[in-house]
């Protein structure tokens, strides 16, 4: 079985969670270059304005028309600034799962953009996508990013030992690698029914198809 992903928009109390957009380049060009986003991810450093725009012009819509993933823009409902990014990757429309992951900008953080989005991501998926299992990987020492699994619901189903590359500064200011491992988290459609279900239950964010 093989499915892609509509165009979507997706609205919590605060976000807007939406297709990326070439307006979006130097914004996602500064989020990227943040330290936590460089320690915890493989984004490549430095992150130039024409990797966000190759990103956003050729990867995201090969990997939506192609099945395997979804990238949404997390911006503020009022200022329409682009606060965050979620991700999802490696699809599997026999399993009906997918994987879910997040970045926040830097001058976003401690807001709780992360869960409010990751929960309104995984609703639609679960509940109107029909999605079985949502699946997220947290390098072990990554405490916020596994407080966001957390508050969204998600079980706690192991460890993969060295799994995981980090990074790490070196005395000369360059990036190195530093194996650690993951923790790897699930959300299934009957555990929507405890974290989150006030969001849910309140009404507190709407999807819409063919977003443009």
């Amino acid at each position: 079985m093989t499915g892609t992903f509509p165009n979507i928009s997706i609205s919590t109390e605060r976000l807007v969670l939406r297709p990326l957009d070439e307006d979006d380049v130097p914004a996602l060009a500064e989020m990227m270059n943040d330290e936590q986003v460089a320690a915890w991810t493989d984004v490549p450093q430095p992150y130039t304005e024409e990797r966000a725009h190759t990103w956003i012009t050729e990867y995201a819509p090969t990997e939506r028309q192609a099945g395997r993933g979804l990238d949404l823009a997390v911006t503020e409902f009022l200022t329409q600034r682009l606060v965050g990014i979620v991700q999802l990757a490696r699809t599997n429309w026999h399993i009906r799962s997918t994987e879910l992951s997040y970045i926040i900008a830097p001058w976003a953080r401690g807001e709780g953009y992360a869960s409010e989005a990751a929960l309104a991501t995984a609703q639609w998926l679960l509940r109107d996508r029909k999605l079985e299992r949502i699946e997220l990987r947290t390098a072990a020492d990554n405490t916020a990013s596994q407080q966001v699994a957390q508050k969204i619901g998600c079980i706690s189903e192991g460890v993969l030992r060295n799994a995981c590359i980090a990074h790490v500064r070196t005395e000369d200011g360059t990036w190195a690698d530093l194996r650690t491992d993951f923790i790897v988290w699930s959300l299934l459609p009957e555990d929507l029914d405890g974290a989150g279900e006030q969001l849910a239950d309140s009404g507190g964010f709407t999807s819409f198809s063919d977003w443009n």
